[in-house]
């Protein structure tokens, strides 16, 4: 017999032995209530000491490898290892699941901490970059995540003692981290000098930001914030693997065998040596280890757990012990007594007490063990070795007995004979050997059959035969003792075997599922007795069969809890206990054995909760016991909804068409018809595969859905609203329990959940995220109606709880294999939920982010049914279930209770009432029944007897299939699978409110010549004639003996000719249907059928077998048929005359046929367009050329139709879009309008007689609709539904070359920058030193060395510096960032941004502080506008992938005034953030990024939660803009683009600007934002021009409002004036600012009075009767509103680098000189910090130089001039030009007599000045090997220092410019100054780091000690001077872009001013002094 069904018996888990000690630490601790955790292989271990008790956690599917106590020591976190890991949270006390955390790690999760309050969890994967995660674990959310380091972490924890701070340690590292927003950010551990940099196992936080932590070498190690302090050398011998924190202080615990105590301070309390104890033993290994008051918990790497009481510490108890290293492989059951056997390859064999739950005996043998045998009469153990020998021991006291080796490989089976004579042993070298018990095992036989290793032998019970399984699968039979192999079935059919462990045989054939041949079961065992079969596999799941077992793929109960390899499994002697022993997890499980279960007893075994279900999926074995399916069922069953194309795929699919278009577009396209349609009403309704989908709205209209479209019915006006949202079939609908929104739920790749409302039509949230695929079948409110539950199609039939307001998905998990057709969430508790589908009922709860189901316990009262329709009863346990049989289930908690027989066939919909319940099945009764469903009250038969006069149709049949009820106002509504919507009065009569086309595809569709009435033929066999006037009804409806493709009407509408699928035609009279007249002359189907026009005397029948009849209709004749095409006939158009048939085919031919006789005809395109056609439905041809889309391959354009006045032409698609074109259509992709409601193909577009409505028919979603034609001109103030078209206009968008540079910037990350100078060679810390010739003795009596510097200017005591603190900052980011200056505190600060840092500047005192947390260069500044968060700044910044590490671009928002970061958001915006904006309520932020998709991502920044993220455009977008009174709607421009977006959930739904409506407006490049009231918009473009827009279309245009691009636009909140800012050239009339009214009408301008050619405004702010404006050229200015009077806060350079500094000799001025052409005079004294003046020199700057009193300034040009200027009048004293390339450094000597000059010709020219200022050359400097780059003289003026461009330095005599070669002379030098980054005495400045980048400048201090430095990573470091050591000591500044050019000390050492290479800005730094 088949075993169909699971065997009623069951295995419960009793007890484990074991403890994963290997490759974990940390495992281990004591719960509240003193019970000990840990795990073992894929179980959580609850055990308690004090009852020997075990309880098991099983909620994970894969071994268990971290383990994370909660604080209050009651909740547990565990990670596992897999594909997919997941960490789950449950109560160590009821072990129960409480939260599950998925969807985030791969791999596997390696370490787990919870936090001080035990809100959040924290986890790191395995995964390449060891992923660190931070969990709001209830919620089941991820907050953060960062890559945690490129090697394994080992131990990771919260600081408990400071708030959002961890601390991690792994291989080679230890990182401290802080948590802010959603960003992790790690700061690396220094270890110093203090100790080596070495692996770190574990760690401790302690208070005072002190962290312990426990290295590989057996130190610990004592860290103070992030660097480590002191060392406790020797703590343990080696490794420190485990410690733990508690009151008392720490414990730790080593690879030594050692527990040590440490007091709160770390100082030794004592040491616990366990390799000194009784249980000891050498090698003995801690892996964790857990101290709580006087017990401590110890585990080994051994598999044991030791408790030590602290007062006797040296007589641990041994708690638990179990296998270790090595495969566990051999098991066998003591024959009388309840023990178990087992030996592993750590060789030794242990005997378990089954009774005690304990190991009683273990001894260790000389080789690993592989298998064990214990003898009949027990006495004998049997084990067989992996070298190929076998020893015996006694059992009594383990000793030896013999040891035999006569085989060479592992010995894998070996078994006693039931009579104990014989001994077989089965050898992987595929020999049985067998040997004689009492000869003292000498060997008596072997069984040579095999080809293959040995696996399994049984004894026949009279111990004469043997069977043996080998690895190829085979069975062979032995006679014994000899061995001869028996071949004859017959002698086999009659034994009887005395056990049965083999896998292969016809007993066993059930064990294999049916199609497959693979070798994974290990191990089975039968139990004769209780017929049951025990069977172990590869996948840790041990299953229980029925046995005998015969055919393939039976039915069994499935149990995990072992990880991978389930060796071994054995029932004990008496089959109490089944035994089964896991490979890699070296645990042996004891499962006690329930034989046939009564339901009394089902309370003990309440179904194991798990994520993996415990009880056995139905495997899928034929059901023959199961009923057929029911025949509709069946069909919905078969239903995939997969599409080769899904509307998402579009955007892809036209980017891939790209170049094609290309070539296309060149011509000038038609534009779109003027005219638009609008939904006006649908026949339809979706009912033949969805149910419970139709529902009365609060104020009792009807909702439903059909196609894409949902449909809200008002009943008493017979009219329609639509929601058109979705884009695709909506699958399943459900009505919030207030009755007002709907939520909808369609098609898709990634299919989106809609929830809208009835009353408006508006999303409220879109829900999608890939969660599920190909569709949502399902979804259901919860009763409070916060959240909503969905089911999916895909194979996993996934479910989803969502927070469907904030677009939140809250947990997940599959479904079940096969389709789900119903959700519920349960009324009572919005925890739960029930699903119901194919032979499934599951009750679920959340747990966090996972849900957990349990299947629907059946019992003995029916069989698993499929369920067609669920609902909740009185209370939360109660729930009704209707099957495809017919039955109400009736279930309480999870058990079916009893069935109630309620329908003939399925019952497909139930709803419950107060009191009772109603339902309706596939027998079209309608049924109402009380609340307990006891008895039916009241039935319904929909019959057309019934149908009430004022039906809006007819009944097709009676008793048609209901699919789906609902009950309201009064009434009963009812949806049947024909597409009926029907009222049920209480009393009896129905009214027919809605109906369309039953199941099978719609094509035929005709409308009548003069009538507003269309007919429509359909495969489901009907013909059907349509009212399209008000009444919007079905008139007549006949059935045909076939399906129809096509109809047509006569031209006096009388007849209506019909086109059958069987290749017959029939001709009908129009009103009462009735056949005139029908003929069969073809096979194939008709496809189109058309009457010649005016008379209507001829009938043409086109069919697929590629020919077209022409009947003579007056006496019914056929008189021609037209041959020729090479395809089937798609449609076919008379001419006017009647005399020429246009004809379109599958091959896409275009032919022509003259009439009557149809002989093909050939006509030039040309004249095609000059015939005038009666009708036009082709599709091809020139003049519709353009109607084909981009993607023509995979879509086809099905039908069109043409407009009696022939100028709009409406098309259908295979995609379900209704295009209208402008006829004619000429020209590749023409523009168009484009409307989607229907699902996918469109079969069949027809205008009505008079072209007032458009019909169009969906093929397979079978609905009708009508739409009405809106003329050019009339337009509704309504949002257009229409997209414009496929193909962004190629026009040009504008150029400018600001905006270009803006464009095509590209932001390198610091990190990654290199060289600035085109440096070549060695750089210094790589070069060979040179032996120094007189290298002195250390004592000497020779004169000291004289001064490296001279140090002139500094009082007596020289103080080195030991700090740099930013005190001022010149410059502003106005040449690519906009928006970016904003006033604060009432306008008395301002607040920009240069370089990566955040300027707060005060207006009155010029004073600055800065915000310094970012690490890379700002790009984006916005500040929040909401009272609540006053001063409230986020900023945005350049960062590279978007691996959401240190290094990925991040948005920070912080606190101006006090600068502290409230939040840091790490987002994908790879590349960097190039917009940043608050919401209204200040809550939300909208960040735009720089990726190539543009993303727009929102945020809710203080949790640091993404909610919606989504591309926003292909080209780069600029600026994006929350609306100042939403929190919804923003708006984004950039190149050719604007959007419209709203946020509905976590969705963003965006419209495109509609330019159709004015003439001539053409889509430009648009650059700023400004918003008015009444959703009006404002955008400023690249021309100057002001689009207005009303919602998303353009209504007007303000021309030139500025002459260049209008960059900046400002709405200010208070009273809506708007200020704009443009590129202009200052006139009288105009300025580059201008202030306007609220709508843009009137405007004031403003001229900067800056004196530039141009101003270009780039940021504009507005505050109390000021305009703060930010332009180009890095100037901010204020202007004031009434006197216009401008006020210069700020300058900058305008352009970069700056190259040249020089600081005055004595006061506190500075000079730059930059590539912008200028040099400008600062003053940094404290009541100044302004630029004084500056002079245009008309070139690039390169260096400068004061003269030593400060009276002269010399300046080197890039073009290879210089220039002396007196200071005192800004003159030129001279200048010269006696080189061509640029001069890189100039300086004056000591006396004031020479000049130096140095260029890049690789040369130094000298000028004597006391010859005046002709400036000759007297010498110059030969042999510099490259370009000179800086240039010192000594004090003397004799000697000259020079640096070059390949790391070399040289000394030259002055003003002879002899290369000075003596070193011991060059040592001797003192120089008067030291800019030199080259020479002995700078070489520690050089990094480790720098193999593509340099160090570019250098300055030692007037001090002559301290040394600043400048390198192309924007790093100031200060150094001591000199540092002739390599990679010295410094510290570092960080704040300038990449490139820091140049750097000096201001006199007296009180600054250092550093100039930055990108960033175009200066930074003044105060000098802090050590104090004396």
């Amino acid at each position: 017999m088949a075993a169909r069904s699971a065997p009623s018996c069951h295995l419960r888990l009793e007890w484990v032995y074991g403890y994963r000690g290997h490759q974990c630490r940390n495992n281990l601790y004591y719960t509240a209530a003193k019970e000990i955790v840990y795990f073992v292989a894929g179980v959580g271990v609850v055990y308690s000491p004090r009852e020997h008790r075990q309880k098991f956690y099983r909620g994970h599917s894969d071994d268990i490898i971290s383990l994370a106590l909660h604080p209050e020591r009651v909740l547990v976190a565990t990670g596992q290892v897999g594909k997919e890991p997941y960490i789950c949270i449950w109560d160590s006390y009821t072990v129960q699941t409480i939260s599950v955390l998925k969807d985030v790690h791969t791999h596997g999760i390696a370490c787990l901490a919870f936090d001080l309050d035990g809100q959040r969890l924290v986890s790191v994967g395995l995964d390449s970059k060891n992923a660190v995660c931070v969990w709001d674990w209830k919620r089941g959310k991820m907050l953060s995540m960062a890559p945690g380091h490129t090697d394994r972490i080992f131990d990771i924890s919260w600081d408990l003692y400071q708030p959002n701070k961890l601390v991690s340690c792994g291989v080679k590292h230890i990182k401290f981290w802080s948590l802010c927003g959603n960003a992790l950010t790690p700061k690396r551990g220094v270890f110093g000098k203090t100790g080596d940099l070495q692996t770190i196992l574990c760690l401790a936080c302690a208070r005072d930001e002190l962290t312990y932590s426990g290295a590989l070498n057996g130190d610990i190690y004592v860290w103070k914030g992030i660097n480590l302090i002191r060392t406790i050398q020797g703590a343990h011998a080696a490794g420190i693997f485990s410690m733990n924190a508690c009151e008392e202080g720490f414990a730790t615990g080593g690879r030594d065998g050692c527990i040590r105590l440490w007091d709160l301070t770390f100082k030794p309390i004592t040491v616990i040596d366990l390799r000194e104890t009784d249980q000891g033993y050498k090698g003995l290994s801690v892996r964790s280890v857990c101290w709580r008051g006087d017990h401590i918990l110890v585990g080994t790497q051994d598999s044991e757990i030791f408790e030590i009481v602290v007062q006797e510490r040296n007589k641990p108890f041994l708690i638990m012990q179990g296998h270790c290293e090595g495969e566990l492989w051999a098991l066998a059951v003591h024959p009388t007594k309840p023990l178990a056997v087992t030996g592993s390859d750590d060789r030794s064999v242990r005997i378990w007490s089954l009774v005690d739950h304990a190991l009683i005996a273990r001894c260790n043998m000389e080789e690993p063990i592989r298998c064990a045998a214990v003898n009949a009469d027990g006495i004998h153990l049997a084990l067989g070795m992996k070298d190929g020998s076998f020893t015996v021991l006694r059992v009594r006291d383990m000793t030896e007995v013999v040891h035999i080796k006569d085989r060479k490989e592992a010995i894998h089976e070996l078994k006693y004979s039931p009579d104990g004579t014989y001994l077989a042993v089965g050898c992987n070298d595929s020999s049985v050997d067998i040997y004689g018990v009492a000869q003292r095992y000498k060997k008596v036989g072997e069984c040579l059959g095999s080809l293959s290793f040995i696996t399994h032998l049984d004894w026949s019970s009279d111990s004469r035969y043997l069977q043996t399984n080998d690895g190829n699968g085979k069975r062979l039979f032995y006679r014994m003792p000899g061995g001869k192999e028996v071949t004859s079935t017959e002698e086999i059919k009659g034994v009887h075997w005395a056990s049965w462990t083999c896998v292969s045989g016809l007993e066993v054939n059930g064990i294999w599922p049916k199609y497959s041949d693979i070798n994974d079961i290990n191990s089975v065992d039968g139990n004769y007795i209780g017929q049951v079969l025990v069977t172990a596999d590869d996948y840790g799941i041990i299953k229980l069969f029925r046995y005998p077992c015969l055919r393939k793929g039976a039915k069994f109960r499935k149990y995990i809890g072992h990880s991978a390899h389930v060796t071994n499994v054995r029932w004990s002697h008496d089959y109490q206990w089944v035994i089964s022993i896991g490979g890699a997890d070296h645990s042996v499980f004891q499962w006690k054995f329930i034989p046939e279960r009564k339901l009394k007893d089902a309370v003990h075994i309440a179904p194991q909760e798990s994520l993996a279900d415990s009880h056995s999926d139905e495997s899928d074995s034929d059901l023959s016991d199961v009923p057929e399916l029911d025949s509709e069922i069946e069909q919905e069953t078969q239903l995939t909804y997969r599409r080769q194309v899904y509307k998402e795929d579009l955007p892809q699919l036209k980017e891939q068409c790209k170049e094609k278009q290309k070539s296309a577009t060149s011509k000038r396209r038609e534009r779109a018809p003027g005219n638009s349609i609008r939904l006006h009403f649908v026949h339809g309704y979706r009912g033949y595969d969805c149910r419970s989908n139709l529902f009365y709205t609060q104020i009792g209209e009807i909702v439903y859905h059909v196609a894409a479209v949902g449909v809200i019915y008002n009943r008493q006006q017979n009219t329609q609203r639509f929601y058109l949202g979705h884009d695709d079939d909506i699958l399943c609908l459900t009505i919030h329990p207030l009755k007002d929104y709907v939520a909808t739920g369609q098609v898709g790749r990634d299919p989106s959940i809609h929830i809208w409302d009835t009353e408006t039509i508006k999303p409220l949230s879109i829900l999608k995220g890939g969660h599920h695929q190909y569709g949502v079948s399902a979804v259901d409110f919860s009763a409070d109606g916060k959240r909503l539950a969905s089911v999916g199609i895909d194979d996993s039939h996934t479910v989803v709880l969502w927070d469907w307001k904030k677009g939140e998905k809250l947990s997940i998990a599959r479904g079940s294999k096969d389709k789900i057709f119903v959700v519920k969430m349960n009324p009572y508790v919005p925890d739960k939920l029930i699903t119901a589908g194919i032979k499934h009922m599951k009750f679920w709860r959340k747990a966090g982010g996972g849900l957990i189901g349990r299947k629907g316990y059946i019992g003995t009262l029916g069989k698993n049914d499929t369920m067609m329709c669920a609902v909740y009863g009185w209370t939360e346990e109660m729930a009704f279930s209707g099957t495809s049989t017919g039955d109400v289930c009736i279930w309480r908690d999870i058990f079916l209770v009893k069935t109630v027989k309620a329908h003939d066939g399925p019952v497909f919909s139930m709803h419950a009432l107060e009191k009772g319940f109603v339902t309706g099945g596939k027998d079209g009764i309608v049924a109402l029944w009380d609340d307990s469903f006891e008895r039916c009250l009241k039935t319904y038969a929909i019959k057309r007897a019934a149908l009430a006069p004022g039906s809006k149709g007819l009944l097709l049949e009676d008793n048609p299939s209901i699919r789906a009820i609902s009950l309201g106002h009064g009434h009963i509504l009812v949806g049947t699978k024909n597409g009926e919507i029907l009222e049920v009065d209480k009393s009896g009569p129905i009214t027919l409110l809605v109906q369309g086309h039953m199941e099978g595809e719609v094509w035929g569709l005709a409308t009548h010549p003069y009538l507003p009435i269309c007919a429509t033929v359909s495969d489901d066999k009907t013909l059907r004639i349509w009212d399209l006037s008000p009444s919007h009804c079905m008139l007549a409806v006949r059935k045909l003996k076939k399906g129809g493709r096509c109809c047509c009407f006569s031209p006096d509408g009388k007849a209506l000719a019909v086109g059958l699928n069987d290749g017959s035609f029939l001709m009908a009279n129009a009103d009462t249907l009735e056949d005139l007249v029908s003929f069969h002359h073809r096979k194939d189907m008709i496809s189109d059928i058309r009457f010649s026009p005016g008379s209507g005397k001829y009938l043409a029948v086109a069919s697929h077998d590629s020919f077209i009849d022409i009947y003579n209709v007056m006496n019914s004749k056929r008189v021609g048929i037209c041959k020729g095409a090479t395809s089937y006939i798609t449609h076919i158009d008379w001419d006017i005359r009647g005399k020429l048939l246009q004809v379109n085919t599958g091959a896409k031919e275009q032919l022509f046929f003259e009439a009557p006789r149809g002989k093909k005809q050939t006509i030039p395109s040309v004249e095609v367009e000059k015939i005038a056609w009666a009708s036009w439905t082709s599709v091809l041809g020139l003049c519709c050329e353009g109607i084909w889309p981009v993607i023509g391959e995979v879509t086809d354009v099905t039908a069109s139709c043409l407009t009696s006045d022939k100028m709009v032409l409406a098309t259908g698609d295979d995609l379900g879009f209704v295009k209208l074109f402008r006829y004619p259509t000429k020209g590749k992709f023409g523009k168009f309008k484009r409307y989607v409601a229907h699902s996918t193909h469109v079969t069949n577009v027809r205008w009505t007689y008079d072209d007032s409505m458009l019909v169009t028919l969906g093929g397979t979603d079978m609905s009708l609709m009508v739409w009405t034609n809106e003329m050019e001109g009339y337009r509704e103030k309504r949002p257009c539904d229409s997209e414009e078209s496929d193909i962004d206009s190629e026009e040009d968008g504008g150029y400018d070359s600001d905006v270009t540079r803006e464009n095509e910037i590209s932001y390198t990350i610091r990190a990654l920058s290199t060289n600035i100078r085109p440096m070549l060679g060695i750089k210094p810390h790589l070069q060979q030193k040179e032996p120094s010739i007189d290298e002195r003795p250390p004592v000497s009596r020779a004169p000291p060395q004289p001064e490296k510097l001279q140090t002139n200017n500094v009082g007596k005591k020289k103080r080195p510096i030991e700090d740099l603190v930013l005190e001022l900052i010149f410059g502003y980011r106005g040449r690519d960032c906009r928006n970016n200056v904003h006033y604060l505190n009432d306008g008395d600060d301002i607040i920009y941004h240069t370089a990566s840092v955040g300027i707060l500047h005060n207006v009155a005192t010029g004073s600055q502080s800065f915000y310094q947390e970012h690490n890379d260069d700002i790009l984006c500044l916005t500040v929040n506008q909401h009272p609540k968060f006053i001063n409230i700044v986020a900023t945005g910044q350049v960062g590279d992938s978007a691996d959401m590490s240190a290094t990925a671009p991040s948005i920070h928002i912080w606190d101006a005034m006090n600068k502290q970061t409230l939040s840091i958001l790490r987002c994908y915006h790879s590349k960097g953030v190039c917009s940043v904006s608050f919401s209204a309520t200040g809550k939300l932020l909208l960040s735009v990024g720089l990726d190539p998709e543009h993303t727009i991502t929102i945020w809710r920044w203080q949790e640091g939660a993404k909610i919606a993220s989504r591309a926003g455009h292909n080209q780069r977008i600029f600026v994006a803009e929350f609306r100042p009174d939403s929190d919804t709607q923003f708006v984004s421009v950039g190149v050719k683009h604007v959007k419209f977006w709203t946020l509905a959930g976590r969705a963003l739904l965006s419209k495109k600007g509609l330019l159709s409506t004015l003439e001539d407006a053409r889509m430009q490049t648009m650059l700023a934002i400004a918003f008015g009231a009444n959703n009006l918009t404002f955008t400023g473009t690249i021309s100057g021009d002001v689009c207005v827009w009303k919602d998303h279309i353009l209504c007007r245009i303000v021309a030139r409002a500025h002459n260049g691009p209008v960059f900046a636009m400002y709405t200010t909140l208070r009273d809506g004036l708007i200020v704009t800012g443009g590129k202009e050239r200052p006139s009288k009339e105009g300025g580059a600012v201008k202030l306007w009214d609220q709508e843009l009408r009137r405007c004031r301008a403003f001229r900067l009075e800056t004196g530039q050619a141009t101003d270009c405004v780039r940021s504009v702010c507005r505050g109390k009767g000021k305009i703060l404006v930010g332009t180009r050229n890095a100037e901010i200015i204020e202007v004031g509103e009434k006197n216009a009077a401008c006020n210069i806060l700020v300058n900058g350079h305008v352009d970069g680098p700056i190259w040249g500094l020089a600081t005055h000799p004595s006061r506190d001025f500075f000079l730059s000189a930059a590539e912008d052409g200028t040099v400008r005079l600062w003053d940094i004294a404290d009541k100044v910090k302004k630029m004084l003046n500056k002079v245009n020199l008309g070139h690039a700057a390169r260096t400068v130089c004061y003269s030593p009193e400060g009276d002269m300034v010399a300046i080197g040009m890039k073009n290879g001039e210089f220039i002396i200027l007196l200071v005192s009048s800004l003159k030129i004293w001279g200048k010269k030009r006696d080189r061509r390339c640029a001069i890189h450094d100039i300086r004056f000597s000591p006396d004031s007599r020479y000049l130096a000059v140095g260029s890049s010709e690789n040369s130094v020219d000298f000028y004597d000045l006391t010859l005046g200022p002709t400036l000759n050359r007297i010498s110059y400097c030969k042999d510099i090997p490259s370009f000179v780059i800086q240039m010192d003289f000594s004090a003397d003026s004799s000697y000259l220092q020079v640096s070059s461009g390949c790391y070399k330095r040289h000394v030259y005599e002055v003003p002879s410019g002899k290369h000075l070669m003596d070193h011991a002379a060059i040592d001797r030098i003192t120089w008067a100054t030291w800019t030199s980054i080259l020479g002995d005495e700078v070489l520690g400045i050089w990094s480790r780091h720098a193999e593509k980048a340099d160090v570019n400048c250098a300055c030692v201090s007037h001090s002559g000690i301290s040394l600043v430095t400048g390198d192309d990573f924007g790093m100031v470091k200060l150094f001591d001077f000199p540092c002739p050591e390599k990679f010295a000591k410094h510290k570092r500044f960080l704040g300038h872009s990449p490139h820091v050019t140049n750097i000096r000390f201001t006199s007296g050492d009180r600054h250092v001013v550093s100039a930055g290479g990108d960033d175009c800005s200066l930074f003044v730094w105060k000098c802090v002094h050590t104090p004396h």
